[in-house]
């Protein structure tokens, strides 16, 4: 059973005040980003829904997909999302040295711009780290390297494999309000729940007047 809360808790934000966890805004912005990819059908699809509110958003790619994946990687810029490093092999900083943890986000770096098909090699300061698992040395270390620290204040739970479709969407709507930052995954575990809640999602705050930013820091 996996635990994690929805919002995310104020414990978290004190202990990494730093890191960013949601944007203080008076308009009603609101920050979708997808962890995980990018990967054939599943990302497109992303892209396609996005489109069709001209919704923008942020994708934190793990470096080792977008190897196997440059054209979906290319067009998430090109549709002029932000794109954001999540490491080369989705390396969790708990479970590993701080100097594999560095070289392994350095890495990620590296090919994000290498495959990038863009007149100027596209390069990115946000990161977020997988799983949301990180130590302050760590973060310090990131911050250092010039990378802002982008975590969450709504975590969907489309990655739960228990969770049904209809309570993902009910977390998310609940949840949400102007400047959140809304975590989804471009990943096979999560695409059925992701194709039940992600349209929905943004029929559901369009009709409020909202819109969906990428994040640039």
């Amino acid at each position: 059973m996996k635990f994690y809360t929805v919002k995310t808790p104020k414990l978290a934000k004190w202990i990494f005040p730093s890191l960013v966890w949601e944007f203080s805004v008076t308009e009603k912005k609101i920050y979708l980003t997808f962890d995980d990819g990018p990967i054939p059908i599943v990302t497109p699809w992303v892209l396609e829904q996005l489109a069709i509110y001209n919704a923008k958003a942020t994708f934190f790619c793990i470096g080792d997909n977008v190897r196997k994946h440059p054209k979906i990687y290319n067009a998430i810029i090109s549709k002029g999302h932000s794109i954001g490093n999540h490491t080369q092999h989705h390396v969790n900083a708990w479970k590993v040295s701080k100097a594999t943890y560095i070289s392994d986000s350095i890495l990620c770096r590296e090919t994000l711009e290498n495959a990038s098909k863009s007149s100027q090699k596209t390069t990115t300061n946000l990161f977020r780290p997988p799983y949301g698992k990180m130590k302050p040395q760590l973060a310090k270390k990131l911050q250092n390297l010039g990378y802002k620290i982008i975590m969450w204040n709504v975590l969907s739970g489309d990655f739960d494999t228990k969770l049904t479709p209809e309570k993902c969407l009910k977390n998310v709507i609940n949840a949400t309000e102007a400047g959140s930052i809304v975590v989804f995954h471009d990943s096979l575990k999560a695409y059925d729940k992701l194709q039940f809640v992600l349209p929905k999602v943004l029929k559901h705050f369009s009709n409020l007047g909202y819109t969906f930013e990428r994040i640039t820091l």
